[in-house]
């Protein structure tokens, strides 16, 4: 079967469960002992097994599986959770997240886990002295862990584990109950289990076993192992197969019915160890806790498992994935649709007949609706972006030694799927630089009287046409004097510019290429590179970044975005016998201007505007329009742009009106045009230059 069909759809759900994984864990980490958390994070790592196992990715299945075997320990009480195992496992996630990266570049997912992998089965064996269950300083008994699963027919099972047996019954799957006997000579029985195993997890689902796999696997076991199995294959036909593999001496198979499942659980259960008292005291050890701790589990079992086996019948997904591709060219069609709405609108007014005109306006009613449906579709909630920042700052405050409680609000905020995919990075450098410079060790904290835990707020609103993500900590603020001096000390600024410089535009000096107040380079910061990256694809984006501050108490960056980058608000302007649009994002406001108010210096013009001179840009010149030179005019309508916290003025000879256009990319017939971002088509079909502000001021 050819796989790379189904090669997207892998990598797309391979991140989802990445992402939840990453989630779930920082949840663990804060109630290490929600047993129910733990069922979910495992069931989204063997499901992500799974899929790379069927894509043939086996390096990322395998570390999976590894992962897998801690996990159940948790779950099954036989181990707790500790730092270690934390770091651990978040090491493994970003080992898988690397190898998924790299499927996407059109590797085969390999990465050297070795040094994790060793990490994982060493907390597994018990080489780091995880804390067990009380129950492995258990009582004296008389026979070895592999002559308690020979005496006793069937496996004991937590209530999750026969939840899901159940269901899957009821869903037209058969359950199996296997017993697989190994020749009495055989040398590699670990080998030769683990083919078995291999095998059995292609065509089904292994549910639990007994011994447990990281017995099997540490060949911990005598001549036979037993199992519970979902599967759709035939039994015959899978016998056939089990004694395909060499060195198999037998196979029993028994299939279950809900009553004959509970029946054989219940006499596990009756033959427990515990209840029997048949264990040595020189089996009571780390390795052998998984044998002693199912009894524990079965006879009381927690109510977290209970509530996932519930959640575990989730309702079915009412979402599809949709290339955005698609979505242009949709968004593309909806526009000439619009425009052909128009068109018919106008002819309708002429020739009045009452039959087309009523035609027309329900046409109108119908492609209005239309139109929100197609702009919310390209509409995604920042938590696409804000999800991957708790484990980030998670891993920053822990290398920095430092206590961080993260804050987000307002992550169900909307943006153009556009934005959504170019502010990631103007963000993390935000996150990290608040992280880094802003929250202040604990020790210094508590010095200034402080709560030792340091907050960083990330949030999202919405606020007109635009959507702003702000990022606030409490930390030690920005001193305007530490930044004037640094500035200075590389050539940023001059000491006489310094001198009459506005605290706003002395934090904008942070955004200024290499600066940095650093004192010592480190992976995080200082190496001069971040925060004019920031601004930058800020700005291409059509937005700007703020920062407020108080020195002591804590800063702020404000970030201003457009809330998409397909349909915008825009005022159209007539210059001669031209039309352009500029978005209303860019426009301060509109106003007229005599010409005697207009003033020469230095061959630029400028006109007096609140207290202060901006300077003044004729658009008929730029562009060259040969009808119409605003110097031939006594009064001239003007449109006062900003870029930051700059401004100016354009020439306009009137104003047409505010309307939403569609942004249309130029394309490969024309090179890029200083000072035009695009075009938009009018509703009479003729085409508006989109003015680019930003290109107006320096």
């Amino acid at each position: 079967m050819d796989m790379n069909q189904y090669l997207n759809m892998f990598i797309d759900e391979s991140n989802d469960h990445l992402q939840s994984l990453n989630e779930k864990m920082l949840e663990l980490e804060s109630s290490p002992a929600d047993l129910g958390i733990v069922q979910v994070i495992f069931r989204s790592a063997h499901t992500l097994k799974g899929m790379a196992a069927t894509m043939g990715f086996e390096d990322l299945a395998a570390l999976t599986h590894q992962m897998e075997n801690v996990l159940d320990l948790v779950r099954n009480e036989k181990l707790a959770m500790q730092e270690f195992i934390f770091d651990t496992l978040f090491k493994s996630l970003d080992a898988l997240e690397s190898m998924v990266q790299d499927i996407t570049q059109g590797g085969e997912g390999k990465a050297d886990v070795t040094a994790i992998v060793e990490s994982l089965q060493a907390i597994v064996r018990g080489d780091m002295a995880p804390a067990v269950s009380k129950a492995v300083s258990a009582t004296p008994t008389s026979s070895t862990p592999a002559e308690i699963v020979q005496e006793s027919k069937g496996i004991q099972l937590d209530e999750f584990q026969q939840s899901v047996i159940e269901q899957s019954m009821s869903e037209g799957h058969q359950a199996l109950y296997l017993e697989v006997f190994i020749r009495e000579d055989c040398q590699l029985k670990a080998v030769r289990a683990y083919m078995v195993f291999d095998m059995l997890e292609r065509f089904g689902e292994v549910i639990k076993s007994e011994p447990s796999t990281q017995d099997i696997e540490q060949d911990k076991f005598d001549r036979s192992f037993s199992l519970y199995y979902i599967t759709q294959k035939d039994e015959a036909e899978l016998k056939t197969m089990i004694l395909g593999v060499s060195e198999i001496e037998n196979v029993t198979m028994t299939r279950l019915d809900a009553e004959s499942l509970r029946e054989m659980s219940a006499t596990a259960a009756k033959s427990s160890p515990i209840s029997s008292e048949i264990l040595p005291v020189e089996t009571a050890s780390v390795a052998s806790a998984p044998v002693v701790e199912e009894a524990k589990v079965a006879a009381a079992p927690p109510a977290a498992p209970k509530a996932a086996a519930k959640a575990a019948v989730a309702a079915p997904s009412r979402t599809i994935r949709v290339d955005i591709d698609r979505l242009d060219v949709l968004m593309n069609l909806f526009s000439e649709l619009l425009i052909d709405r128009v068109r018919l609108e106008q002819l309708a007014s002429e020739v009045k007949v009452p039959a087309l005109t009523d035609a027309v306006e329900h046409m109108g009613r119908v492609s209005s609706d239309l139109q929100n449906i197609v702009l919310k579709l390209r509409m995604v909630p920042v938590d696409t972006v804000f999800n991957r920042f708790p484990r980030m700052v998670r891993d920053l405050a822990k290398s920095l030694d430092k206590k961080l409680d993260l804050i987000i609000t307002g992550a169900e905020t909307e943006l153009d799927r556009t934005v959504i995919d170019e502010i990631g990075d103007p963000l993390v450098h935000l996150l990290r630089n608040s992280v880094d410079h802003g929250v202040e060790p604990i020790a210094d904290r508590i010095a200034a009287g402080k709560d030792e835990t340091g907050v960083v707020k990330l949030s999202a609103f919405h606020s007109g046409n635009h959507v702003f993500i702000e990022i606030e900590d409490d930390g030690r603020g920005i001193y305007r004097d530490k930044i004037l001096q640094s500035a200075i000390k590389k050539g940023v600024v001059t000491q006489e510019q310094s001198v009459t410089m506005k605290d706003e535009e002395v934090y904008q000096l942070l955004f200024a290429p290499g600066f940095s107040t650093a004192e010592v380079i480190s992976d995080i910061s200082g190496r001069g590179v971040g925060l004019d990256v920031v601004k930058s694809k800020i700005s291409s984006l059509g937005g700007h970044v703020t920062v407020y501050s108080t020195p002591g108490k804590g800063t702020k960056f404000s970030v201003q975005l457009p809330l998409t980058l397909s349909i915008i608000s825009a005022m159209l302007i007539r210059v001669g016998s031209e039309k352009y649009a500029i978005p209303l994002t860019s426009i301060v406001e509109t106003g007229i201007i005599k010409s005697k108010q207009v003033r020469d210096l230095h061959g630029s013009q400028l006109i007096p505007y609140r207290e202060t001179h901006i300077p003044l840009l004729s658009l008929s010149r730029v562009f060259e329009v040969p009808d119409f030179d605003e110097r031939e005019e006594e009064e001239t309508e003007i449109v006062v742009i900003r870029k930051g916290d700059k401004l100016a003025a354009l020439a306009v000879e009137n104003f047409i009106g505010q309307n939403e256009i569609v942004l249309k990319s130029l394309g490969k017939y024309l090179p890029d045009i200083q000072g035009v971002s695009g075009a938009t088509i009018l509703g009479d079909g003729q085409v508006a230059l989109i003015i680019d502000p930003n290109a107006f001021i320096k």
